[in-house]
């Protein structure tokens, strides 16, 4: 099974990383292309890849050829590359707000075709990745990319419907908890804790309550009022948190990211 990647920028990265990280795939499997050739002859020359003389030498090559391109530039991505697609390549998008039909209408017939969302968390082994197929994609190929995104993440396979809300909750929105990381380390250095140290404090209690939330499977409300005691401290910032409007907030940022993808 021969897999291209057409981009090389954060996002194709992790995803390379994880699946060879995971022995999802070995690296002769692998060809890459990217705008910038030294991107490209980086990463290529860091884990010992494949690199095409250009996109269509990638497309032609792969069985399954993943697009991690921005959606800017998917268009004229897939004009360069669609003759060399045959009827037989799984082609995999990153890019959000791109429908799957608009995508069939930029190759001009049909093509196999898998949406998906990831998120940079990949990056850590830790991402997630929604997917939706089109009608030509048969089960086989589904779960043959589905394992693949599992190198370096969970997984769901969702209706395209869905898509745009993938990207407001977990596509996008490791900036806003990065946001949340920053805000609570900002207030221990402003009590008189080194910045390094409120990080790793932030950081891990964002991590490890997520974990929890998973593991046990508890609701994330059952879980919130486990730590607040009677009068406690806790409850006190619920009550500012709640004050300023912090579920709100959230809310309307993430409706709005949604929206930004459905305009795309």
């Amino acid at each position: 099974m021969n897999i291209g990647f057409i981009g090389c920028g954060n996002m194709g990265r992790a995803m390379i990383s994880g699946m060879l990280g995971r022995n999802a795939v070995q690296p002769g499997q692998l060809m890459v292309a990217d705008a910038s050739q030294d991107a490209a002859a980086s990463i290529a020359a860091a884990w010992g890849l494949r690199t095409g003389a250009d996109n269509k030498e990638v497309a032609d090559w792969s069985d399954i050829l993943f697009l991690a391109v921005k959606p800017n530039v998917l268009q004229s991505v897939i004009l360069d590359i669609a003759e060399a697609v045959d009827a037989h390549t799984v082609v995999v998008t990153l890019a959000p707000g791109k429908t799957l039909a608009w995508i069939q209408e930029c190759f001009a017939r049909p093509v196999r075709l898998i949406r998906t969302m990831p998120n940079t968390p990949a990056l850590a082994g830790e991402g997630m990745t929604a997917l939706c197929p089109n009608d030509l994609t048969e089960e086989a190929d589904l779960q043959t990319v589905v394992t693949l995104l599992q190198s370096f993440s969970r997984t769901a396979v969702i209706p395209e419907t869905l898509m745009d809300v993938a990207t407001g909750v977990s596509g996008s929105s490791p900036a806003y908890v990065f946001m949340f990381i920053e805000a609570l380390a900002d207030a221990a250095v402003l009590e008189g804790m080194a910045r390094a140290q409120a990080y790793e404090f932030a950081a891990q209690t964002v991590y490890g309550s997520a974990k929890l939330m998973l593991e046990t499977g508890k609701h994330p409300g059952e879980l919130k009022d486990m730590v607040c005691s009677p009068g406690g401290t806790t409850i006190e910032a619920v009550r500012v948190l709640e004050e300023k409007g912090f579920r709100s907030a959230v809310i309307d940022a993430t409706k709005a990211c949604i929206e930004k993808s459905r305009a795309l």
